[in-house]
């Protein structure tokens, strides 16, 4: 059984970074809950824990605490970045090995499958989180919060479900958890596949300039430009038909 503790970085009298609308603490709980949701109601073998679960002031000690003395497998540490830079990048502890670098590897790699944010890449750094945890830990940062572009997917449902599955899957893959039998079948519209990276963001961006939240999923050798995700396949179909009034020739992609 793996533990997973997962940790919404920032809450109660402490927002975070704040910009374009946005408070980061509560994106940081957005994405932590879904990520818990995902992991629990898609997979076996696998318990989560939770550093806040609701807007409560939780100190840097307390969290590393919580997750040590339960003897978590692993940590999983999720912020939104600031200071004027665009988009995804993650962190573990330097000097560290694996399994901490083979699990980073697995998350990261998922999300910036799935989102389209600029890869920023895996870095190292002296977090708290990351230093005093006893397992191995990561902290992602999920784009800028006071870049309007980046704010602007972090806004959007679609794109949140994006990044949770990113880091749910990633975790899942980690620690090889076998899904649930009878697990919930996801519904994308597909708009696009490319074997260049550079003309799938060419599609999302006029995607985008037409109103919807595209991301990139790389399967299969090909970069796809996919819309939402749905459990019910007629909100899929309602969101395809969308697409093609734009111009758009949409497939319904399972997962």
């Amino acid at each position: 059984m793996a533990k997973i503790f997962i940790d919404p970085g920032h809450g109660g009298t402490d927002p975070g970074a704040v910009g374009n609308g946005l408070q980061e603490k509560n994106v940081n709980l957005q994405i932590a809950l879904r990520v818990r949701d995902i992991l629990l109601n898609e997979y076996d073998n696998v318990t989560v824990r939770m550093s806040r679960t609701g807007d409560q002031t939780v100190s840097l000690g307390q969290r590393t605490n919580a997750a040590n003395s339960w003897g978590a497998d692993y940590f999983l540490s999720i912020h939104i970045n600031a200071g004027g830079g665009t988009g995804f990048e993650s962190f573990i502890y330097p000097g560290v090995g694996a399994p901490t670098t083979t699990y980073r590897n697995h998350v990261h790699d998922q999300i910036i499958n799935r989102v389209d944010f600029t890869d920023r890449g895996k870095k190292t750094a002296n977090f708290h989180v990351l230093r005093e945890s006893n397992m191995p830990a990561v902290l992602t940062e999920n784009g800028f919060i006071d870049r309007a572009a980046d704010a602007n997917k972090l806004k959007t449902p679609s794109f949140i479900e994006a990044l949770a599955r990113g880091h749910a899957v990633g975790v899942a893959r980690a620690f090889n958890l076998p899904p649930k039998s009878g697990g919930t079948t996801l519904y994308k519209v597909q708009i696009g596949a490319f074997s260049i990276r550079a003309n799938a963001e060419a599609m999302a961006a006029d995607a985008r300039s037409k109103g919807f939240s595209p991301y990139i999923a790389f399967t299969g050798g090909l970069y796809k430009v996919q819309l939402g995700a749905f459990s019910v396949r007629a909100n899929a179909e309602a969101l395809a038909q969308q697409a093609r009034a734009a111009g758009y020739s949409p497939i319904i992609v399972q997962e």
